[in-house]
């Protein structure tokens, strides 16, 4: 059976962030993800998901200055330092978090597309060695250029490529399917390319092209689910969607999910 996170970044926003956690384990979940956890303490953060019986499962490295328009650093020129200053910020967290995923966005492109290549390279490099004994995997994602314009990954062969430069084991990719969507589509052929192997360590899912519930759109989940599960794969599939409204009443393809996997 496929074992699913909550993004709380997304999920329950009709409530406050520290008290979505309590939310997503009542409806089942045991396993949370979001986006960043900079404006809270770390410690803080721990006490909601032991309270809850949850594990944390994914964060992103700081990108940068999200409100002024940053999507990341490590493919920035210019900006080692500030990028160091991010991978130690977010390891000290999920060293308290007991977080075994990070997302490190890559940024968007800028100037000579070679010299960014090379630094993107050497930078997760670095982090990778640094992660590496902790047990850390680091996580590269494709996203697609109409959420995202101009991000320096679009399509998964991108995350893949990127990967495969640094050569380190603990650099793997993160498949959001509602990104690989809009870029690429075919997902079923997607799927059977890239989950065997390993390299793929989360999958996320939404709705196409609302970005709401996965059981709207044009994507016929049941049918990804299975693909999914046929495929091996043994991460967490987080629930990265925007609810159309009450997050609970929308879980109802979860529910039927779980029925049919225990019927």
């Amino acid at each position: 059976m496929i074992r699913f996170a909550a993004n709380l970044s997304f999920l329950y926003p009709d409530r406050p962030f520290l008290d979505r956690f309590a939310a997503a384990a009542a409806d089942g979940f045991d396993a949370v993800e979001f986006l960043f956890p900079y404006a809270f303490g770390a410690h803080e953060l721990a006490a909601r998901l032991r309270d809850h019986g949850l594990r944390q499962v994914l964060f992103n490295v700081s990108p940068g200055d999200w409100d002024a328009g940053e999507r990341g650093l490590a493919a920035r020129p210019g900006h080692e330092a500030r990028f160091r200053d991010a991978v130690h910020q977010a390891l000290a967290y999920a060293d308290v978090l007991g977080c075994r995923q990070l997302h490190v966005m890559a940024g968007l492109r800028e100037g000579d597309p070679a010299r960014q290549h090379a630094t993107y390279t050497e930078n997760l490099a670095w982090a990778a060695a640094l992660a590496a004994p902790l047990g850390i995997d680091l996580l590269l994602e494709a996203i697609n250029p109409r959420d995202m314009p101009g991000y320096l990954l679009s399509r998964q062969q991108d995350a893949h490529d990127a990967a495969t430069a640094v050569g380190a084991p603990n650099v793997k990719v993160q498949m959001d399917l509602y990104h690989c969507q809009v870029v690429e589509g075919d997902l079923t052929m997607r799927l059977r390319e890239h989950l065997p192997g390993g390299r793929v360590a989360h999958v996320q899912i939404a709705g196409v092209p609302s970005r709401q519930e996965p059981d709207e759109g044009e994507l016929n989940l049941v049918h990804l689910l299975a693909e999914i599960e046929a495929s091996g794969f043994a991460g967490h599939v987080g629930c990265e969607y925007r609810p159309r409204g009450d997050t609970s009443a929308g879980l109802a393809w979860l529910r039927r999910y779980r029925a049919d996997a225990g019927s």
